[in-house]
């Protein structure tokens, strides 16, 4: 080769060499991210979202343009089922937000899941860093379901319809009310206490004949005077109601249940009282009823003549349940009846010194709570049911004693639990003033007792209703919001289903005597005191109130 091209050959690839040294690298392609997303222009940046428009539109901004190509099908909603809804995908800041709308409206009070896949990338390749999933849950269908109606007449409708509980639902052999829907031959003690108030209702608004209701009562009566098993004339939780045998509502608790015992002669003694007609009939019901209630040994209760009662006693465990019965809770009636009885009474000092602890700390309270200072109790007030078990046949209004205003204590209570629901602290979806009412009721999969300081976001209809006499106006508000507005989730054949719980959107389907029971007996309260006049026509409810320190206008 000439010298001098071969010169020029490697000079050329050494520039060639050199060009391949200093080309640009490949540009970097930065990942997408998604920086937020909205619904309906309202941001959020959790995970679930609550109150979503069943028209809502879901816009998901990322920090670049997408490529349209890769988003089918990468962003979704989908059902409760797993079935995805048609949707229909449009753009906008220049392909930076993807608009996600279903193509129809979605459906109210429903639980959907809208998932953004990371196969998604941007238009200049950059892959998605993450994908994410929303839970969404659709807004309530503020729609009548039910004609409007008077406020009398939806007073009268709820009465009726939760009576048929008891009517329609007793046991065929006993009559005595059923534990809950679902629970055959086992009947409740107290719940049937409550029960036969609401028959004395019944028939007192015409919802059955005095015949029919006499027939059910000599049914009840005598069940539970020759067939039902009692403990020193007290009587189980739980009976069958075909046999009259105990079934044990646990273990060791297969004996006598004085609290429940005592809900039941609130009953009875109710009963007594209105069945009032001279003739054979009323008056051997009368006396049977009079066999009953005078053959409980309150006294027994004592356990080797403590100042205080218990709970339990079991022939086959004796006293190791180990509950002595002190307030502030549901269990006054028990104390007052207890001071009543005129074969089996107990001492001022049992209540005083047993119930009250003479006023301690632990029975009285004095706390102002949402603008309401409540007399007794524990921190929020408790459950709503310590305002009303005992209250079904004890008139709260123009009672005192020397440690509280019966009026001040049911009502603030109330009160108190409305305002708690009101403000919503823990945000919980649905509540309001139309939306409130925290007691013991069926949760999602168990039961517990709602409070103030155990508020899951679980409401009961039981605890409002019942409040009629002690909120008439807050309850009237719920009562039309729970009939109109959600009648088509907690309405049914026997009245309000037992609780329900908008943020997890659960409704149960059970009725519990112990809840069905206070609706109609408190409504029936607040509108003719029937059975708080029923009760406290009681001679010896009277005298046993007044050794005990109590004052009323009805004393």
């Amino acid at each position: 080769m000439n010298p001098t091209k071969a010169v020029i050959l490697c000079g050329v690839l050494f520039v060639l060499a050199s060009c391949r040294k200093k080309k640009d690298p490949p540009p970097v392609v930065t990942p997408m991210s998604l920086t937020n997303w909205s619904i309906t222009n309202n941001s959020n940046k959790l995970g679930t979202y609550y109150d979503a428009s069943v028209g809502m539109a879901v816009r998901f901004r990322f920090n670049a343009p997408v490529k349209r190509s890769t988003v089918t099908g990468m962003v979704t909603i989908a059902n409760a089922g797993g079935g995805n809804i048609s949707c229909n995908i449009s753009y906008e800041a220049s392909d930076s937000v993807i608009v996600l709308k279903p193509a129809s409206n979605l459906s109210f009070l429903t639980k959907y899941k809208v998932s953004v896949v990371n196969n998604i990338t941007s238009a200049a390749g950059g892959a998605l860093l993450a994908g994410t999933e929303i839970t969404l849950y659709t807004s309530i269908d503020s729609s009548r379901k039910f004609p409007v109606i008077s406020d009398n007449a939806l007073l009268d409708l709820v009465q009726q319809q939760t009576f048929k509980y008891f009517w329609d639902f007793g046991h065929p052999v006993s009559g005595l009310a059923r534990e809950r829907n679902s629970s055959g031959d086992i009947v409740t003690s107290g719940g049937s206490g409550f029960g036969i108030m609401a028959m004395v209702t019944g028939v007192s608004r015409n919802f059955i004949t005095r015949a029919q209701g006499l027939t059910r009562m000599q049914t009840i009566v005598s069940f539970l005077k020759n067939t039902a098993q009692k403990f020193h004339g007290a009587f189980p939780h739980w009976l069958n109601g075909a046999t009259g045998t105990v079934v044990p509502f646990s273990t060791k608790d297969n004996g006598a249940d004085l609290v429940e015992t005592s809900y039941l002669m609130e009953g009875l003694l109710c009963a007594r009282q209105y069945f009032n007609d001279p003739g054979v009939a009323e008056t051997n019901l009368r006396n049977d009823i009079n066999s009953i209630w005078n053959g409980v040994e309150w006294d027994w209760f004592r356990h080797g003549g403590q100042n205080v009662l218990y709970w339990h006693w079991s022939p086959d465990y004796n006293w190791d349940m180990n509950m002595p019965i002190r307030g502030w809770n549901e269990c006054l009636i028990t104390y007052v009846l207890a001071a009543s009885s005129t074969t089996h009474g107990v001492p001022a000092t049992v209540y005083s010194q047993g119930w009250t602890g003479n006023g301690s700390a632990g029975f009285t309270n004095g706390g102002n709570y949402n603008g309401y200072v409540l007399p007794l109790g524990p921190p929020g007030g408790g459950p709503l049911f310590f305002e009303h078990y005992s209250f079904m046949g004890i008139k709260p209004v123009g009672l005192s004693d020397a440690y509280a205003n019966y009026q001040t204590q049911t009502v603030n209570h109330s009160k108190i639990n409305y305002e708690y629901c009101r403000s919503n602290p823990n945000s919980w979806f649905g509540y309001s003033d139309s939306v409130w009412g925290l007691t013991a009721s069926d949760i999602q999969n168990g039961y517990t007792a709602s409070s103030p300081t155990n508020d899951i976001g679980t409401i009961a209809p039981t605890a409002a209703l019942s409040s009629f006499p002690y909120t008439p106006t807050e309850s009237m508000k719920v009562m039309k919001y729970f009939y109109y507005v959600l009648g088509d989730k907690i309405w049914g054949d026997y009245g309000f289903y037992d609780a329900f719980n908008l943020k997890d959107l659960w409704f149960a389907n059970s009725y519990l005597a112990i809840d069905q029971g206070p609706i109609i007996v408190m409504i029936e309260n607040y509108r003719s005191g029937l059975l708080w006049n029923l009760f406290t026509s009681c001679p010896e409810v009277k005298n046993g109130m007044l050794s005990l320190g109590f004052s009323a206008p009805y004393l």
